[in-house]
């Protein structure tokens, strides 16, 4: 006997709904707590009658590697036990269908409920599907996708008032992996589940008088009609004053979609504007809310001005490439005085190239014009033994492409650095990340002859690329790991370390991501010594090599790598898992980056994970991100403050005028870049406010004011507490605006999840 399945439409832009659903209606079975965990592979693991007590409890709103199982890039398996009771159809105003949701499985699923298949990678399958590998062929993307299992009620494989074994196989192929993001549940399927709104898949657009978007509404039910009142509401984020309102009846027929528009005028901070869909059948509501973008940076003005960073290094007979960074009217005339012997700089795009024999420091001085005027800044550069003297500014692929990066995606990047003025704020790097390779499971040749890797018909010709990327004054930078393959199963260095830094050096790179991956078969254990040891190979092959490459490890803080890092040549070493675009996400990294402080400095950066503003998605499907606009500058505000790399990880060709100006802010990126390297640390910390201070090479101080709360705060920290003298004056970076001098204390309002960074200038 067989059921229909019913398949569910996206989920993704319903989240804050299915919070407020299951706590109205009360009917659910949670999932969310400890479930049986092993590695290993087994058929029978996934029998209802298999005996688990052996087996490890885990949680399942943490990655396994933070709960004990790192490294482990292989296949495991997680086992619950849940009695269903038939109560939840009885109280249910629809009676047909079962959900199972399981959140987001990292990287790939396929879930068995009482010994028969359930689902593959969030799609329901019918219960004789044989167990197969097939589901890890799917893309990468997975990791961050919710899993969500309907089922017919009179399905066999639900054991009502009864016991019932959830199994899920999980396959992780290299990084973070397994259940990771809480709130699994059993529930019965609502009126809710079919009523979708899109306006995560599109971002408010800036007009004169604010911002504005049109949203669509749907019913993606094939038979019922979903009727009631459909309300949108703008309330001010600071102030709570209500800034507009709208409510009219709406009835969508099976299938049925209707567009809505919402404006927001005139607004200086963000606004939560409110989408609510009140049910008539049932009372029920469905509320969806976002934030209004805000842009507080004003434009940067039309006489010149130089951006960026103040040093640079590079070594003895290496191919040098720095490119001014100037804002104002075009054309701009660059001149530099006192560069080193062999380099020079071309007056028309301020790129300065050469080689330099001698080391030294050379104090030099930048001068551009343009019709309105002229600006000067001074310049250090280094020869010597070190690189990436600031924290590396640029774009990396994997954001936003994933896998599927090519290079015209990556070209795509490096024109848009020029086109929408990036470049001319000290953004630098274009760097490719994994999937230029051959994979690892193709029969075509991963190495010619002479043993050097072979490139994917996606990336026809790197050096071209190279030579491509360079010509715009950019810098160009790859990825490879030191295992066998890399974490999307493509062909790494593992044996060939000396050839493949020595094809990075013919094809122009100048940075290197090295991810540990498929090292962990390899490594003998988890012990300093074995972590340091590939990392150790490659930056000898590095060495051997005439080119400078800065050199980025990626293995995710193991082993406190930020105590070991520069000491096998890294200049910047990631220290958490990977980061996506949530709250929870890049609060969790962002703010416990706190015991790696001391060991920050010029050319040996900690990197807790790549930017997720704009769209993302890591490919091929993008979304704006769920960071909302106060996140974002919290975002900026506190990787600024960190000393963190700043690449950016989204598509640069959909860029809108938020996202921009968020990135073209310079007296932000100043604290970012500022000479001395200090990392920030927080001094004061009350309920959900915590205030951060980072010492500047000038003798001032930055500082963010960060709210973690769900709504504004007022700021109350004495100046004594911030290491401020009397008299202070304090100067609003966002705004780029002077807020005068401190005295006593310092009373700030800032917004749930926001920030306020200010510099203060002892007097």
């Amino acid at each position: 006997m067989t059921f229909p399945v019913r398949l569910l439409f996206p989920f993704a832009v319903v989240v804050g709904l299915c919070g407020a659903s299951l706590a109205q209606e009360a009917t659910a079975v949670s999932l969310d707590t400890l479930w049986s965990f092993t590695p290993g592979d087994d058929p029978d693991f996934s029998k209802t009658a298999f005996d688990d007590s052996g087996w490890k409890k885990l949680r399942v709103d943490k990655i396994w590697e933070e709960q004990g199982f790192d490294p482990l890039d292989r296949y495991a398996w997680y086992r619950v036990k849940v009695n269903i009771p038939r109560e939840l159809q009885r109280q249910s105003y629809l009676k047909d269908s079962l959900l199972f949701f399981l959140g987001k499985i990292n990287n790939f699923d396929q879930t068995f409920l009482n010994g028969k298949i359930l689902g593959i990678n969030g799609k329901v399958v019918p219960a004789d599907t044989p167990l197969d590998t097939s589901f890890v062929t799917a893309p990468m993307e997975f990791w961050n996708m919710e899993r969500h299992y309907a089922l017919h009620v009179d399905d066999p494989r639900i054991r009502w008032d009864d016991e019932n074994v959830i199994a899920i196989r999980v396959f992780d192929q290299g990084g973070q992996g397994g259940l990771w993001s809480g709130g699994q549940h059993i529930r019965m399927l609502r009126l809710q589940d079919y009523l979708t709104l899109n306006m995560g898949e599109r971002a408010f657009i800036f007009k004169e008088r604010g911002v504005t978007k049109t949203v669509t509404l749907r019913n993606g039910s094939t038979a019922l009609l979903l009727q009631g009142d459909f309300s949108i509401q703008a309330t001010n984020k600071v102030t709570g004053k209500a800034v507009s309102r709208s409510i009219q009846p709406v009835a969508l027929e099976p299938l049925q979609a209707r567009e809505f528009t919402v404006q927001v005028t005139g607004q200086d901070q963000s606004c939560v504007v409110e989408y609510a869909f009140r049910f008539g059948a049932t009372g029920a509501h469905a509320v969806f809310r976002e934030e209004t973008p805000y842009i507080l940076t004003p434009p940067p003005p039309p006489t010149p001005r130089i951006n960026g960073a103040r040093i640079t290094g590079a070594r003895p007979l290496r191919p040098f490439l720095y490119a001014v960074a100037a804002t104002g009217t075009k054309p701009i005339q660059f001149s530099a005085e006192g560069l080193p012997q062999g380099l020079s700089i071309d007056p028309q795009s301020g790129i300065i190239t050469g080689t330099v024999e001698t080391r030294g420091h050379y104090p030099v001085i930048l001068t551009v014009r343009n019709a309105l005027g002229a600006a000067s800044a001074d310049l250090a550069i280094v020869i010597g033994d070190d690189l990436a003297l600031t924290p590396p500014m640029g774009w990396n692929s994997w954001n936003c492409w994933g896998l599927t990066v090519d290079e015209s995606k990556a070209l795509d990047a490096a024109r848009s650095f020029v086109e929408t003025g990036l470049k001319d704020h000290g953004w630098t790097y274009i760097n490719i990340d994994d999937g230029w390779e051959i994979k690892g499971d193709s029969p075509l040749p991963k190495r010619d002859p002479q043993g050097f890797i072979l490139t994917n018909d996606k990336f026809p010709d790197m050096k071209r690329l190279g030579d491509s990327i360079h010509a715009l004054g950019l810098k160009f930078g790859i990825y490879s790991s030191p295992g066998p393959l890399t974490c999307g199963g493509y062909t790494a260095s593992f044996g060939h370390e000396l050839k493949d830094a020595q094809s990075f050096a013919r094809w122009g790179i100048d940075y290197l991501k090295y991810d540990w991956c498929s090292y962990e078969g390899i490594a003998k254990d988890k012990s300093r010594e074995e972590l340091k040891k590939p990392y150790i190979v490659m930056r000898q092959a590095l060495d051997a090599v005439s080119r400078d490459i800065v050199y980025s490890l990626c293995q995710y803080g193991m082993g406190d790598v930020w105590e070991w890092g520069a000491d096998v040549g890294g200049n910047l070493w990631r220290t958490t898992g990977d980061i996506t675009d949530t709250w929870k996400s890049m609060r969790d990294i962002g703010f416990s980056q706190i015991p790696n402080a001391p060991f920050a400095g010029p050319g040996h950066w900690n990197d807790p994970d790549m930017l997720v503003v704009g769209w993302v998605g890591w490919g091929p499907n993008l979304h704006p991100t769920h960071l909302t606009p106060d996140e974002q500058y919290t975002h900026i505000s506190l990787w600024s403050l960190l000393s963190s790399p700043l690449l950016i990880g989204c598509d640069l060709t959909r860029l809108d005028p938020f996202t921009l100006n968020l990135l073209t802010n310079d007296e932000v990126l100043a604290i970012n870049q500022d000479p001395l390297g200090k990392q920030a640390t927080p001094v004061h910390s009350e309920e959900n406010l915590q205030v951060w201070v980072k010492d500047l090479a000038d003798g001032n101080k930055a500082i963010g004011f960060f709210n973690l709360g769900e709504s504004t705060l007022r700021t109350h920290v004495t100046l004594q507490g911030l290491g401020l003298e009397e008299g202070a004056r304090l100067r609003d970076l966002w705004r780029q605006s002077d807020l005068g001098t401190a005295a006593g204390e310092i009373s700030l309002p800032v917004p749930a999840h926001g920030v306020v960074l200010v510099k203060a200038f002892s007097q």
